[in-house]
């Protein structure tokens, strides 16, 4: 079949030409019907590379308009048709994965071994894994000598799903596939910060045949192409990744038209050390665990607590490694991390370090902007930063930074490690690290996260739910969780004679 392709290339000037990244509706990639366009920048050179649609909330009209006229067929397709169709896009998403690694690292700044050894094989793997689950499901029933109970889980229709920058096409195909899993139709949102993978997506679903309709992407900004798809009648269920005060706005807006909304937001993680655990591991996972895509990582452990036996040797081998780690070109293969999002997220970082020192922070490593040599002399680098000496109460052991920068604090014992564990108001992940395995089922227990790692961090099995406790979130996704959240239960009931 003929594709139109989402990357419009036009002349920006007589010596330059510029991408031009489209929605992707109905099965066609358009331009935004009010001529309106964004810059996309590359953060590892600090250049625009290509210009990415603002959609209006005409063209989100146009999107839930295809998606619901495609829910008709979709919904009533057979499991095994649904299946299908999801490892088509997996095999295409395979099929294009060094073009997508590449597309993600110039996008985001992240070193594009990390998009090509993780991020763009777990979204082929996403689709696989829903695709593998709805494979299973059954209905349920309830039978009485009065009357035989059946009960249908039934997709809403049409989804939305508005996905962040740090994780682009890891997490768009993470809401995506469960959706379209359940039987709905699909109105998605990628950030505008990061819009190409999400793009090439809609450029594979074309390749494999997907029925026009069927996965909709809008592209554009929070305020316009994300609030008009919030706000949308015909969308009865939005699913959200991204910052807290963001999910607190989509709630107040979902909230009296009754949609279902899930909300996996910020968070301020705490990894805690304790004297007994496997030392060399444990600093070689703390370690990724801090700073593994520039610290651009809900799950990211930011805030340090170590137990006051191992501190000073924790603290001086963590400030050793680190300071070996190399900020570079995300093309070079030997850098540990790239840039940061965008020159304003840049800005931000510093911006909380300066404020760290003004609280009596001292920075023990980096606290700077790396200038890297070369093509990347304008791109936008943070080192990794590692800070001591803040008091549990100050903004930066309570406000989510989403930045290289981490903070240790020591403690004397297991009750003092869970105050401070839980002394936020983020409940997203904790790190438990100790060779004790009912002091980590204590810890694991009582630390007010949804998410608990033991001797290990970002060991994902997608049966199990994800989310956020306080305001990390509401809701829980993955497994049955994701597909429950994206369908509605029916009870039937036949009645005896």
């Amino acid at each position: 079949m003929s594709v139109n392709t989402s990357r419009e290339v036009t002349s920006k000037s007589d010596a330059t030409t510029m991408l031009k990244i489209r929605s992707f509706i109905n099965g066609e990639f358009v331009e935004p019907s009010n001529g309106q366009w964004l810059d996309n920048y590359d953060p590892a050179v600090g250049e625009v590379f290509s210009q990415v649609a603002d959609s209006p909330r005409e063209d989100v009209d146009r999107a839930v308009a295809a998606a619901s006229l495609a829910s008709r067929e979709w919904s009533r397709l057979a499991i095994e048709g649904r299946s299908n169709w999801l490892n088509k896009i997996a095999d295409g998403i395979q099929e294009r994965s060094a073009e997508l690694a590449a597309a993600e690292c110039r996008d985001s700044g992240k070193p594009l071994k990390l998009a090509r050894d993780f991020e763009i094989p777990r979204a082929a793997q996403n689709f696989r894994f829903f695709a593998s689950l709805i494979a299973g499901s059954s209905t349920s029933a309830h039978d009485s000598p009065i009357a035989l109970n059946i009960t249908l889980a039934q997709p809403w229709g049409v989804g939305g799903t508005i996905s962040p920058w740090n994780l682009p096409l890891y997490l768009f195909t993470w809401k995506v596939a469960p959706a379209l899993a359940a039987g709905n139709c699909v109105v998605a949102k990628p950030s505008e910060v990061t819009p190409y993978t999400a793009s090439l997506l809609g450029e594979i679903c074309q390749s494999v045949g997907l029925p026009p309709g069927v996965l909709n992407i809008v592209q554009g900004s929070g305020g316009t192409t994300g609030q008009a798809l919030v706000e949308h009648p015909g969308i009865r269920a939005v699913s959200f990744t991204g910052g807290t005060a963001t999910g607190a706005k989509i709630a107040a807006a979902t909230a009296p038209l009754f949609k279902k909304v899930s909300l996996e937001l910020g968070g301020k993680n705490p990894n805690i050390i304790f004297a007994d655990c496997d030392f060399e591991k444990m600093l070689a996972t703390t370690f990724r665990s801090s700073f593994q895509n520039q610290g651009q990582i809900c799950l990211c452990g930011s805030r340090i607590l170590v137990e006051r036996s191992i501190y000073e040797r924790f603290r001086d081998a963590f400030v050793s490694l680190t300071e070996r780690a190399r900020v570079g070109d995300p093309l070079d293969e030997s850098s540990d991390l790239g840039a940061v999002v965008s020159r304003p997220h840049q800005q931000k970082i510093l911006a909380a370090i300066e404020r760290a020192k003004q609280e009596g922070g001292r920075v023990l490593t980096g606290g700077t902007a790396v200038n890297v040599p070369g093509r990347c002399a304008n791109g936008w680098f943070v080192a990794p930063t590692i800070i001591e000496n803040l008091a549990q109460s100050c903004s930066t052991n309570q406000q989510e930074i989403f930045g290289p920068v981490v903070t240790l604090q020591p403690f004397d014992n297991e009750p003092e490690a869970l105050s401070l564990a839980n002394d936020v108001p983020y409940g997203l992940s904790a790190t438990v690290w100790t060779s004790d395995v009912n002091r980590a089922l204590r810890v694991a227990e009582q630390v007010q996260t949804g998410v608990v790692w033991v001797n290990g961090w970002l060991v994902r099995d997608l049966r199990t739910p994800f989310g956020g406790m306080k305001e990390s979130g509401v809701g829980r996704e993955g497994g049955l969780d994701s597909l429950e959240f994206w369908t509605q239960k029916k009870n039937i009931c036949l009645c005896r004679n």
